[in-house]
């Protein structure tokens, strides 16, 4: 085996960190929970049609698809405070730099890529942490998420949202809810699953890491930082940390304990049509019966 040929081994055989375990628990509790939701709502949306109604029987009626549904939702409004937390952790106690943010560079690679495709330049661009294709597709997680939460809150408690909300915001929340999903579910199957699954074959979500051949690929430019001794999540010292993180703990116990509190009782909560007509006392009169002679 040639020099050559022995470097290029060596390099198929190193692999780069990615994700953290952290960010990984993050995505399985999204996987989980979307995954129930799309399975359980898709359903409910076309209830007419033949396929819905068989989907909704094997899955055990739908009172019981509703309830596994709230708890997936459930699962994902806390999968996004945890998620929001360790964002926080991150910026605040570690002050690391938020490479998700969309900046004007995204602009330009989305320039460049389109020329390289079109066979107008020779070169692809070199691309960070996260390319222009994954930010646009996480803030679309963050938006869709905030839609699904407000509009599914409202056609859940329907009484109580009328109370501060016209009434017309309960179809114009069934209309957001149930196309936003769809939407969801189609960009995950088409967009998602084929960029990352298919195209590069990238699992680095569920192994943490990624192999030199696809970093040159994909993230060159995090390459070329990682291969001249950058830290994968840089950082403040471990002594400013330690000083942050007592902050830091103490606003978010005070802060979380209230944001739970908030989700259980969204969760919990729930009034009834039947509720909301005033009790009243009857008198009722029952004849006695005549026994028979």
């Amino acid at each position: 085996m040639t020099s050559q040929a022995q470097e290029k081994a060596k390099h198929e055989e190193k692999h780069y960190p990615r994700f953290r375990t952290i960010a990984r628990i993050e995505h399985a509790i999204l996987l989980v929970s979307f995954t129930v939701l799309s399975i359980t709502g898709l359903p409910q949306k076309y209830a007419l049609q033949n396929w819905a109604v068989w989907m909704i029987n094997a899955m055990g009626g739908i009172e019981f698809v509703r309830i596994i549904h709230r708890w997936a939702a459930f699962l994902l409004v806390t999968g996004s405070i945890y998620h929001l937390f360790t964002s926080a952790f991150r910026l605040y106690v570690k002050r690391e730099r938020m490479r998700i943010m969309l900046r004007k560079q995204d602009l330009f690679d989305l320039i460049q890529t389109v020329k390289y495709n079109l066979g107008f330049t020779a070169d692809a661009p070199k691309m960070p942490k996260f390319n222009f294709g994954e930010k646009i597709e996480y803030w679309a997680v963050v938006w869709g998420t905030a839609i699904m939460a407000i509009t599914g809150f409202v056609l859940w408690n329907p009484i109580a949202a009328t109370a501060f909300l016209p009434g017309q915001f309960i179809p114009a929340a069934k209309a957001a809810h149930g196309g936003e999903a769809l939407l969801a579910v189609l960009s995950i199957v088409i967009w998602h699953f084929y960029n990352v699954l298919i195209k590069h074959r990238n699992f680095s979500i569920f192994t943490g890491k990624l192999s030199h051949h696809q970093m040159e690929e994909e993230h060159a430019l995090e390459l070329e930082r990682l291969e001249q001794g950058g830290d994968p999540w840089p950082g403040l010292s471990l002594e400013v940390r330690r000083r942050r993180l007592r902050i830091f703990f103490a606003v978010g116990v005070i802060v979380g304990g209230l944001m739970l509190a908030i989700v259980i009782w969204a969760f919990t909560f729930e009034q009834t049509a039947i509720e909301t007509i005033p009790r009243v006392t009857r008198e009722v009169f029952v004849p006695l019966s005549t026994p028979s002679p």
